[in-house]
């Protein structure tokens, strides 16, 4: 199985003012397979639930995306298995760093993304929380 990416783009391209390269589209369509529905991920460690000891969005955007590869490959998929993102920042001139880092991550995927910036989440040191999808093929 592989996902369909409908008008695939990098927003390089759709925002030239930004310093971006996230590669995403405007749909995937799915076809079987096992949906990985995740929480939304906060710079925490996964096993502890602890806070990493950062206020910087690179390092707290670096341990999320590491966090939803982690669960991913635990249900037994890869990035290119990722289908949606969504992106919560607590502050728009963060913005750029947090999609610059997420966009290490997901090169060459092209999952759909939206993205909010929200009044706080919920502790007040997180700077961003990403929610993640996957389809993983049976």
């Amino acid at each position: 199985m592989t996902h369909t990416r409908i008008r695939k783009f990098n927003t390089r391209d759709t925002y030239p003012e930004q310093n971006l390269d996230n590669d995403l589209c405007q749909a995937v369509a799915t076809c079987g397979g096992t949906t990985l529905w995740m929480r939304g991920q906060c710079p925490q460690n996964l096993d502890d639930a602890k806070s990493i000891d950062s206020h910087d969005p690179v390092e707290q955007t670096h341990k999320v995306m590491q966090n939803i590869r982690q669960l991913v490959e635990e249900a037994g998929g890869s990035m290119e298995h990722l289908v949606k993102v969504v992106v919560y920042i607590t502050d728009v001139r963060h913005r750029e760093a947090v999609y610059r880092t997420m966009g290490e991550y997901i090169k060459g995927v092209h999952p759909v993304s939206t993205g909010l910036v929200v009044q706080a989440l919920a502790r007040p040191e997180w700077l961003v929380e990403i929610d993640a999808t996957a389809v993983i093929p049976d």
